[in-house]
């Protein structure tokens, strides 16, 4: 169904993949379902040269009695979870638990591990937890909000310069350091990240970090030779007006070496159901793994069915609200720099880009932000909290804000915050699940608009399911069941995560910002 690679020895500069690297070892390993988790083999550290593990997997594979998960026991060292021997104590409070978990969730600088899928960084960083062993991009934005609560301004220059270090050696920023992350990137929050570390540092942050915003919108928007209506290269769509927006995408169409088997296999259901070849399915489940919202029924044609995944097809409405943000913030530092050709330039295609939005993601009919098909080109059916960005980002009108703020209240509120779609799908970026990051997103954007009463309402219930979840059972967790509070969050291709670094960085920011309209008000 999808070529394998030959396995490679090149070492030094060169990253590979493990799934290139290892070749027919890999595949055999992920689909023999050793491990429940196909990021354990993914993230597993070889004891000795692949070139002589692969020597030797080929000398014994074929031998009567050979046992492939002793083979890997021998061969790899297996990485533990993070948090496994951190023991919490729920006689503290959740804020007093995160100074405590900062520390552990911290990395410090590493050296090359041959053969190992990890990308050293230079300076320490936040992980987030459970499996997620890595810096993640977008999710460092929301953890970075906690650290400056904690003021751990330091750790988030550390952080920040990671990043840089990454599109410096790369030309883009990674879903996180992993060679297996090197063909995709995640939500552009860098911009956000930078505004962020200025308002410690100042405006000479800006200038500082302008070559490496340039070089991060320059990946977003390369446009290759593409011309025409709705023609298409990588993360770019080219529109009948003139207007060019942006999808999400992934420059490989083969299965996630993270998630091998379960590619392959729903791989095959698209092809058997609806003759998709698998490796079209396979990009638009990178694709969708590219937006952080993996999984949604927000990338599917049937609600229902993950089957009709068609993520490339469509034009995110937060994807195209945050390159917004990236195009306003590199006119500021271009300003700053005193190069008014450049300021200009990106004052008018931050102003195109508003009006293309409002264009192509408000649906009158609705009254509520939608993505957008441009294969059918029509809103795609799903209502989801994508549609608040442009509140978050101030390109809404004032009636479209409210429309919103209505539509945010009556589908979206329950008991323990917001629900990321109104579908139950089964899949984890769905009902009946509320994630920190969308919650934080949400709250600011209705602040935004002076909607105080009810983003304290969401701030309340938010920050009460996550007190009454670690009062249960000592944990921060990657996201939360908000419908029934007395259950736990479920669907995705794992098992629920702890840590968590940006449930920890939203809660501390939510709750000292109510704290402080308590004292004001």
């Amino acid at each position: 169904m999808y070529p394998l690679a030959e396995p490679s020895f090149t070492y030094g500069h060169t990253h590979i993949s493990p799934e290139d690297l290892y070749g027919s070892l890999f595949q055999d390993v992920q689909n023999s379902s050793i491990f429940e988790d196909s990021k354990t083999f993914a993230d597993a550290v070889p004891l000795q040269e692949p070139a002589l593990i692969m020597e030797k997997y080929h000398q014994e594979k074929d031998r009567s009695g050979f046992d492939l998960a002793g083979f890997v026991n021998e061969y790899f060292r297996i990485s533990a979870h993070i948090l496994s021997t951190f023991e919490p104590d729920r006689s503290q409070s959740v804020t007093e638990h995160i100074e405590k978990l900062w520390p552990v969730l911290t990395r410090q600088p590493e050296s090359q591990e041959l053969g190992g899928s990890l990308i050293p960084l230079p300076e320490p960083y936040v992980v987030p937890g459970g499996r997620f062993r890595e810096i993640y991009y977008w999710d460092s934005y929301f953890t970075m909000l906690g650290l400056k609560e904690s003021g751990k301004t330091e750790l988030i220059g550390h952080m920040i310069n990671n990043f840089a270090y990454l599109i410096e050696s790369f030309g883009f920023i990674p879903t996180a350091n992993r060679t297996y992350y090197l063909s995709r990137s995640q939500p552009p929050f860098f911009s956000l990240m930078v505004k962020l570390y200025s308002e410690a540092g100042g405006k000479q942050i800006l200038k500082k970090y302008l070559p490496h915003m340039q070089r991060e919108y320059d990946y977003w928007m390369d446009a290759g030779d593409t011309k025409g209506d709705f023609s298409t290269h990588r993360r770019i769509v080219n529109l009948p007006d003139g207007n060019i927006l942006n999808r999400y995408w992934d420059d490989k169409c083969t299965p996630r070496p993270e998630s091998y088997i379960e590619d392959v296999e729903l791989g095959h259901e698209a092809f058997t159901k609806y003759k998709a070849p698998p490796e079209d399915t396979c990009r638009h489940i990178r694709a969708a793994a590219e937006s952080g919202w993996d999984f949604s029924s927000r990338w599917f044609a049937d609600e229902n069915d993950f089957a009709t995944v068609h993520t490339t097809d469509i034009l995110p409405v937060d994807l195209n609200c945050l390159m917004y943000f990236l195009e306003k913030t590199l006119a500021e530092a271009y300003q700053l720099e005193e190069n008014t050709e450049l300021h200009e330039a990106y004052e008018t295609k931050a102003a195109r880009r508003a009006g293309a939005i409002q264009t192509y993601f408000w649906d009158a009919s609705k009254r509520y932000y939608m993505d957008y098909d441009f294969k059918k080109r029509d809103f795609t059916e799903a209502v989801t909290l994508a549609g608040a960005f442009p509140l978050f980002f101030k390109l809404a009108s004032r009636p479209q804000a409210r429309f919103v703020k209505a539509y945010i209240r009556l589908s979206f509120m329950k008991s323990g915050g917001l629900l990321t779609s109104k579908i139950k799908s089964g899949q984890q970026w769905d009902a009946p699940n509320g994630w920190a990051p969308l919650q934080w997103i949400v709250y600011k954007g209705l602040r935004n608009y002076d909607f105080h009463q009810i983003a304290d309402e969401l701030s309340a219930e938010w920050l009460g399911l996550i007190d009454k979840e670690f009062k249960h059972s000592g944990r921060m967790l990657e996201k939360y069941n908000v419908s029934d509070t007395n259950l736990i969050a479920g669907g995705g291709e794992y098992e629920i995560q702890e840590g968590f670094g940006w449930t920890n960085g939203v809660y501390l920011r939510m709750k000292n910002k109510k704290l402080l309209r308590t004292l004001e008000g």
